[in-house]
């Protein structure tokens, strides 16, 4: 809950403005959950013009919670029910990791690996911002234990009920899953594993396992589909894979493993626990089945290069694999204590390198809750109470779209066309953020409607002599 009332001016507010605009939109022009749209009407999301204002990423689960909260309950606004759907889902998402573990490594090394998805500051952090990714994580921890339940009840006579819904409860985590992000098909590896470790190569000849498979990856495709018939809502996404050729590169290396992995989300001292839980030779309970989170972590920074060194978010799917890890180092550390270490000396040096960890992380993360630029807010503030509730608003931010999401107004993040064409587009208003003198200059050219050292907000509707002419230029 810290710095819950915040903003969302903070880290990636960008991407956060963008997937609480899609849910303030149900709100505004009701739940078209087949056509979200979000504010930003330009077309530097997928270089076509966007005049509705389509955004075609995940299918909107995510959105339709927060919106629906939002309606039913009131009390909050629309940005802090999307915080607590993420606070939720992390804390239900720790309770499943926890089980899983328990599972198949231990109940200590279970609470050890809950700890840290907990109490990481990075975790902190991604578990409150208006995102989808930690309601991901949630779904495939879900999907996955379900799945390894069914697995257990399947083959005994005697649960047959238990066995269908637990397949049924699989099902509906795992399509979701996909559904928000389709990064989690990596981690299909792992329901694969079980299966291969509860019937052997049988299993996949089993219909039951493919319709289970087909039925929770249709959903995805058939969302996927129906996306194509959009393409100035869906964003260029290609350069995500190794957009800047900088996969296999020392510099990949160097960001992933070094800079994210090992400082921002270890803290520097959390990393020997994690190699100690690799190293650790896994149990007759787990067998490798935990290693297939490895590779798949492996193969999905990999695939998605460019996406995961540009964008530190992208990391918060693998951060389940990194407790896992973490959590098998410090219980299997603690069982050799009896044979190879001092016993006190051993606790001593867990929680010391626990300290460490925490406020190192904390030190490198805390800068993530500062709102940077405060002034994007008060002049979004200023446009949402000067300008009509069906004004379309330039609002200039490199093309960042917080400031325009805090002018609750749809309209165009960057200048990419002649004032000409944004008046044909229906643009009204312009709004700029700490103006430069060039910028105040625009009163030559139309109406101001406020003017102070932090923002300077103009009616396009109401041209000057010089603006006129201004409009007329191509």
């Amino acid at each position: 809950m810290y710095k819950f009332n915040n903003p969302i001016a903070d880290w990636h507010s960008w991407r956060q403005s963008d997937t609480s605009a899609v849910s303030r939109n149900f709100v505004k022009f009701g739940y078209d959950i087949l056509h979200p749209r979000f504010d930003d009407l330009s077309n530097g999301v997928s270089l076509i013009d966007n005049p509705k204002g389509y955004r075609f990423v995940e299918f909107p689960f995510y959105n339709i919670f927060q919106a629906g909260f939002y309606q039913i309950f009131g009390n909050l606004t629309i940005e802090q029910w999307g915080r607590l759907i993420t606070i939720f889902s992390s804390l239900i998402a720790t309770v499943f990791l926890y089980l899983l573990v328990k599972k198949h490594v231990s109940g200590r090394a279970g609470l050890i690996a809950a700890f840290f998805y907990a109490f990481i500051p990075y975790n902190i952090y991604y578990s409150r911002v208006v995102l989808p990714d930690a309601s991901m994580v949630m779904a495939f921890l879900a999907g996955l234990y379900f799945f390894d339940k069914w697995l257990d009840y399947n083959s005994k006579l005697q649960f047959k009920f238990i066995s269908y819904l637990l397949l049924a409860l699989s099902f509906i985590f795992t399509s979701t899953a996909l559904l928000i992000k389709p990064f989690v098909a990596f981690f299909f590896l792992a329901f694969l594993y079980l299966v291969f470790i509860k019937h052997g190569l049988k299993g996949f000849k089993r219909l039951d396992i493919w319709v289970f498979f087909i039925l929770t990856t249709l959903p995805f495709f058939l969302w996927r589909m129906w996306m194509e018939n959009f393409p100035e809502g869906i964003p260029r996404n290609d350069w995500l894979y190794n957009g800047n050729g900088i996969r296999f590169k020392g510099a990949f290396y160097w960001w992933i493993f070094a800079e994210r992995i090992s400082r921002i989300i270890l803290g520097f001292w959390g990393l020997p626990f994690v190699i100690l839980g690799i190293l650790f030779k896994p149990g007759n309970k787990e067998k490798w089945l935990f290693y297939t989170f490895v590779i798949s972590t492996i193969a999905y920074v990999h695939v998605f290069a460019t996406g995961n060194v540009q964008h530190d978010y992208y990391q918060i799917l693998i951060i389940p694999t990194l407790a896992i890890f973490f959590g098998k180092g410090i219980d299997g550390a603690l069982t050799l204590t009896k044979d190879y270490f001092s016993y006190w000396g051993t606790r001593i040096a867990i929680v010391v390198c626990l300290i460490f960890m925490l406020v190192f992380g904390w030190y490198f993360i805390r800068d993530f809750y500062s709102i940077q630029h405060p002034a994007i807010v008060e002049a979004g503030q200023a446009v949402d109470e000067l300008t009509p509730k069906n004004a379309k608003i330039i609002a200039v931010y490199s093309g960042d779209t917080t400031f325009l999401y805090h002018t609750n107004r749809q309209g165009w993040p960057v200048f990419e066309r002649s004032l000409r064409e944004f008046k044909k587009a229906g643009a009204t208003h312009i709004a700029f953020a700490n103006p430069t003198k060039e910028e105040l200059n625009f009163s030559t050219l139309f109406k101001a409607l406020k003017t102070t050292e932090t923002y300077a907000i103009f009616d396009l509707t109401q041209p000057t002599s010089l603006g006129v002419k201004e409009l007329k230029k191509k």
